[in-house]
């Protein structure tokens, strides 16, 4: 599911460019200097080690602590290729969420099962273990799975081929010429024009990504709604057009996204993971995905490096490139490329990368800085913190440029 409806009023004011370079973090470090792989664990190290200020990342880490931010559940650090801080805030929501998941409704729409979203069995972590819902950072890796296809040749359509390539026109309601003009390029960037309302509340009886996980195919709910806008014209927030590319996954490739994902990403990385599947058996690619803080944080290595991996080019570096590029205005100041939203630097230009989750998930990519920090938490009866203000108590944490030398 996306992130609450966003009341973030945004403070930018630096002018942004579509044709803004993307940075290679190869560059960055040096050629002389072999990246670090985390792939059986981070190498740990102490912030100031890495050029960052220890008081002002302790002083960040107390307010998380006292709860300023929300129920922010991890934090974690990453520059240079090592885990240099990280912490845990434990939440008991067994009695936080309790009243709420034994009554039918938003968020809870079938009593039982993953998709109660105050069952502390289900949610935040998997079963008690140190996975945690991703909620719509799911998105932004199902768009790196979907790279590695592409990267493969196993996954041959070009972005310009029609989502309707997918569906029986038969099967499918409201076909028209605009509905036929929809391409998987449109889907990754939500430009689909198709009809759908999720920038409201969670309980707000409009929000589609609830009605749409009431049903049983929610593929089928998604094609079937009208177009509204000409497709690649409006950004518009939609939970279920990320849905549709398990289906256009499947039928391309002829495979499962999950099974995939694990074979050429996941085990290639070390990211243990678990991903929930929909009433009829197809993987959640809107919200289903649970990692770990430091798991998640391999993908923003994985994109800090052009899609490399320790000596293996799991994603093609057009595909990062193409990922990181602003393909439309989005929310407040936000562009937003392939699954990937594009904050403005309030330091130069330049983007920080993003993956958000419904919650206070975060994924934040800092390329310049070599920098990643990864938010989990599970404030889902009102918004969680801003991006803007995490982005804001980590960046004064940055006292040298580059990496030290090795």
């Amino acid at each position: 599911m996306k992130t609450n409806a966003r009341t973030v009023v945004v403070a930018l004011t630096i002018a942004s460019s579509l044709s803004i370079a993307i940075p290679s973090a190869q560059a960055f470090q040096g050629s002389d200097k072999a990246p670090s792989w985390p792939t059986h664990g981070w190498t740990k190290g102490k912030p100031t080690e890495v050029g960052l200020d220890e008081k002002t990342v302790a002083a960040f880490d107390s307010d998380l602590t006292s709860g300023k931010y929300g129920l922010v559940d991890s934090f974690a650090l990453f520059r240079c290729g090592k885990l240099v801080f990280e912490n845990k805030y434990s939440h008991d929501y067994g009695q936080i969420y309790g009243k709420e998941a034994k009554v039918k409704g938003p968020l809870n729409g079938r009593l039982t099962g993953p998709y109660n979203y105050f069952d502390p069995v289900w949610h935040p972590y998997y079963h008690g273990t140190d996975m945690h819902t991703m909620q719509s950072i799911t998105k932004t890796v199902s768009s790196v799975i979907v790279g590695a296809a592409i990267t493969r040749g196993d996954f041959k359509a070009g972005l310009d081929t029609p989502l309707m390539h997918y569906f029986d026109p038969a099967k499918v309601k409201n076909v028209d010429d605009r509905k036929k003009r929809i391409t998987l390029k449109h889907v990754l960037t939500m430009t689909t024009g198709l009809e759908w309302v999720e920038d409201v509340a969670y309980d707000d009886p409009r929000n589609d990504a609830n009605l749409m996980e009431a049903t049983d195919d929610w593929g089928q709910y998604v094609i079937d709604r009208p177009v509204v806008q000409e497709p690649g014209t409006v950004f518009n927030y939609s939970s279920g057009t990320s849905e549709l590319l398990a289906y256009i996954f499947q039928k391309e490739t002829g495979q499962d996204i999950e099974a995939y994902g694990e074979k050429y990403v996941f085990e290639p990385l070390g990211i243990k993971h678990y991903w929930k599947h929909s009433p009829l058996g197809v993987t959640d690619t809107e919200g289903g995905l649970y990692l770990s803080g430091t798991d998640l944080a391999k993908i923003g290595y994985l994109y800090l490096h052009d899609g490399m991996w320790d000596g293996k080019q799991v994603v093609s570096k057009d595909w990062v490139k193409q990922s990181l590029s602003p393909a439309i205005g989005a929310e407040g100041a936000f562009k937003y490329g392939y699954k990937w939203w594009l904050l403005p630097r309030t330091d130069g230009p330049g983007f920080v990368w993003m993956g958000e989750g419904f919650g206070g998930q975060q994924l934040m990519i800092f390329p310049e800085k070599d920098l990643i920090a990864t938010f989990t938490g599970w404030s889902i009866l009102k918004d969680p913190a801003s991006p803007q203000d995490f982005v804001g108590r980590i960046l004064p944490a940055v006292k040298s440029e580059g990496c030290p030398a090795k």
